[in-house]
């Protein structure tokens, strides 16, 4: 038992966590001794139970015993209940033999001035919930998980009673004395250190703060607009005030290395909401409301009563001043979502990156901060509601046990949220200041302590240590995959595309523009394989809605992306023609926007908002201030229903993406399918598109009649398969696959109306496979089938499958030749 008494000892026990996990690990954390004694400072090392060297000792009559026990700072006797399974062992024959052990360990204390504690060693809190263990053993296949020792939180006045064989005078000593003389040794410890403890970049606050001045004036033009100026110098207050710079330099510098790199950056959650995150390159969003500006001589006219949803939906105007056309752009989203009310809200840049640049923009980070000072950010897998239920279920049926539901059910809430197992965030990397350590705040291991993961995580999870360590979320996504195989197909950038085409608005509520019916591809929507809008739910809110503006596109995202926000409430809502679409709530954003333009004060409708996104409603003063300002009874209704809200934000930037994928699709259709399927490579069979428009129906209807068995792959599927019919339909020819022609990895437009699909694509070849055939095939043809395995280095599943795809037609066996012709 290792206990810290100060600030070093719990460093120190976080070292020792750390490499039991990283250096010794076998089957189990183990600490070698001497790892032990050159970190003790500041520790406290109890002898343990029964486990423990000093009871193992004193059982087998160790002769070494007093040497043994002479290394710790204080020994340990349990409750003989916990011991009692070595009864019936040839070292224990009854209950006195047990109390005989406890009371040589209190002996020996007494000859080596080391106080004796008496502990429970306890695994669960009551008794009764002895079966709740007994239950997690059973499932993790533990033989004998039925002998279950009582140990169990006990009382003082219990804990007496367990030792009144060793007299009262020393059962008091060693029950109550002793452990309050242990106690008193520790000090007050704060586990992680308190503040945030971002890295410290040198000037980060100076060039912040010039970077987006001079960027809005070159936009807005000096001296800036009041608007802008006010807004821009409260967000650099709050950043710069709270120690917030380093993390916008350091999210800046990750966005200009990809774009660089030539892929774009899609901004998460709610950085969109800063306009200096916006001034300095972070993210397209501009939260300003929606306003005209003129980029050659600054003319500028703002929206700020509400009247406008976004900027990019203002009629196109030439500007009054010089007849230049007139930029379009603002979203009206607070600043205070992002940072809070007084601006001191640790913030969460989370950014989007290509998912095949993650590694390149992680490896940047660490760069960036050193090696030693960057670590992934753990999570922790803890036991979910139907692996609990398959727990108990289990028990019970083996143990002819009839439950009723209610009590089964209360039985599963027991287990839920057991750890389990350990991973890591999918992009969070923690940096660590250069004057601290990591052990500082956190041990470190491997996830699921998997040394051959190359990953170290820390030990802790994230959400525990958010508020005293940077996290940059450096995820990978599709989109910005897309947007760079979009310019490469194509050679049309995707910043050049117009955000106004009506044709590319079109196929959000119809299929005219893509020249198809819904006979064909089986939906009156044109937004299959449109990122965030392809899927059936989304698609069917797009028919209850027929979006007409990027402003709709931005609600609609906030709708599917929330709970309880769209289903039995806004849909219920418009359709019931209570209020039309426009006024409906769908983004946290709204609320606060929304309060503010009916005169509420910003304090007061941040708060409500803050309530309704976390689903806790409104309290009867909320609901008389805002009917006090003429806010409408269903309004008030709505927001008691809402369980979780998106951020505008987010919503917005994932908006950019969809808009952009539906131009390509329109006016680019070869370059658009080929990204889609390419994306979603992982759900593209071959085999099955080049059997023709019937076969693949008939795969879709077979996926459908799977019903509520359908898995979430056979959706996906079936999701590509209605776009390649789509694409079909569109005149779009899928070319086979070619041994010689054909990608690794992705379908390439060969011209405007046919796709070639790749190596990967093939049931049975995997991506090593697909890349090692792709590399072997640079050194020449290959002379056979035989030459084919050997230089590719693939495996006889790879060459059948090439085979039933006809790749290898008219390729040999093996290289010999025959001498008979």
């Amino acid at each position: 038992m290792i206990l810290a008494k100060n600030q070093a000892g719990l460093k120190n026990l976080y070292k020792l966590v750390s490499y039991s996990h990283l250096e010794y690990f076998y089957r189990r954390p183990r600490i070698p001794r001497k790892l032990l004694e050159e970190h003790r400072e500041g520790l406290i090392l109890g002898a343990a139970c029964e486990q423990g060297e000093v009871y193992q000792a004193c059982l087998n009559r160790d002769p070494r015993v007093r040497e043994i026990a002479s290394f710790y700072d204080y020994l340990e006797i349990q409750p003989l209940g916990n011991n009692e399974f070595l009864i019936g062992t040839s070292r224990v024959s009854n209950a006195e033999d047990l109390k005989n052990i406890n009371r040589l360990i209190c002996s020996l204390g007494k000859e080596l001035e080391i106080p004796v504690v008496a502990t429970c060693d306890v695994h669960f809190l009551r008794p009764e919930d002895a079966v709740y263990r007994t239950i997690l053993l059973r499932g993790q296949g533990f033989e004998d998980a039925e002998r279950q020792a009582p140990l169990y939180f006990r009382t003082t006045e219990e804990m007496l009673s367990e030792f009144d064989y060793l007299g009262e005078e020393l059962a008091y000593e060693v029950v109550v004395t002793n452990s309050n003389l242990i106690a008193e040794q520790i000090e007050e410890i704060i586990p992680i250190p308190q503040g945030l403890h971002p890295p410290k970049i040198p000037n980060a606050e100076e060039n912040l703060e010039k970077l987006c001045y001079e960027t809005a004036r070159q936009l807005y033009g000096d001296p800036l607009p009041q608007l802008v100026e006010q807004r821009l110098q409260k967000e650099l207050k709050a950043i710069i005030g709270n120690g917030y710079a380093g993390l916008y330099w350091t999210a800046r510098q990750l966005v200009q290395k990809s774009n660089s790199d030539g892929y774009m950056v899609g901004s998460r959650g709610s950085v969109g909401s800063s306009f200096a995150a916006c001034m300095s390159g972070i993210t397209e969003v501009n939260p300003l409301p929606p306003h005209y500006l003129c980029l050659d001589c600054h003319y500028h006219e703002f929206f700020t009563s509400g009247e406008v949803g976004a900027g990019i939906d203002l009629p196109r105007k030439n500007c009054p001043e010089c007849g230049k056309p007139l930029h379009r752009d603002g979203f009206d989203i607070p600043f205070e979502v992002f940072l809070g009310f007084d601006g001191d809200k640790v913030p969460d840049i989370d950014l989007n990156f290509s998912g095949e640049y993650q590694a390149t923009i992680q490896k940047y980070t660490e760069e960036l901060f050193g090696e030693e000072y960057v670590f992934r950010a753990g999570t922790v897998g803890t036991l979910a509601d139907k692996t609990a239920f398959g727990f108990v279920k289990n028990y019970l049926d083996e143990t002819n046990q009839v439950k009723r539901k209610a009590e089964i059910n209360r039985m599963v809430k027991k287990l839920v949220g057991v750890k389990r197992t350990t991973g890591q965030h999918p992009g969070g990397m923690i940096v660590v200041p250069k004057d601290m350590e990591i052990f500082d705040f956190t041990p470190i291991q491997y996830p699921a302590n998997d040394p051959k993961s190359g990953v170290v995580t820390t030990h802790f999870e994230f959400s525990y240590i958010h508020d005293s360590l940077v996290k940059l979320d450096n995820l990978g996504h599709k989109g910005p995959t897309m947007m760079r195989m979009f310019e490469e197909f194509s050679g049309v950038k995707v910043t050049d595309i117009p955000m106004d085409d009506p044709d590319t608005m079109a196929i959000f509520r119809g299929l005219e523009s893509l020249g198809v019916t819904e006979e064909q591809i089986g939906t009156p929507i044109g937004t299959l394989g449109v990122p965030e809008f392809g899927t059936g739910f989304t698609r069917q809110v797009l028919e209850d809605i027929l979006p007409t503006t990027f402003a709709d596109l931005v609600a609609i995202m906030g709708l599917t992306h929330g709970t309880d926000v769209w289903l039995n409430n806004a849909q219920n809502l418009i359709r019931d023609k209570v209020t039309d679409f426009k006024n409906v709530i769908a983004c946290r954003d709204d609320i606060m926007v929304y309060l503010m333009h009916k005169g509420v004060s910003a304090s007061d409708a941040f708060r409500i908002m803050e309530q309704v996104r976390k689903g806790r409603g409104l309290t009867d003063e909320d609901i008389k201030l805002m009917k006090q300002f003429d806010v409408p009874d269903w309004y008030i209704e709505s927001c008691f229903k809402i369980k979780y809200m998106f951020p505008k934000a987010h919503a917005v930037a994932y908006a950019f993406t969809a808009y952009r994928a539906a131009y390509f699709k329109v006016h680019h259709p070869a370059a658009f399918y080929a990204t889609f399927l390419s994306v979603e490579i992982d759900h593209v069979n071959a085999d099955t598109i080049v059997q023709g428009e019937q076969y693949i129906r008939s795969e879709i209807a077979a996926i459908d009649g799977r019903g509520n068995d359908a898995t979430a792959k056979d959706a996906e599927v079936a999701t590509v398969l209605r776009t390649v019919l789509e694409a079909m339909a569109r005149g779009i020819e899928f070319l086979p696959v070619d041994l010689y022609k054909s990608d690794a990895t992705r379908v390439i437009p060969v011209d405007e109306n046919k796709l070639l699909l790749p190596l990967v694509s093939l049931d049975g070849v995997g991506m090593n496979a697909a890349a090692s055939i792709a590399e072997a095939r640079e050194d020449g043809e290959f002379l056979s089938i035989e030459d084919l395995r050997q230089r590719a280095k693939v495996s006889r599943t790879v060459i059948d499958a090439l085979t039933n795809h006809r790749c290898l037609e008219g390729m040999s066996e093996t290289n010999q030749l025959s001498l008979f012709g």
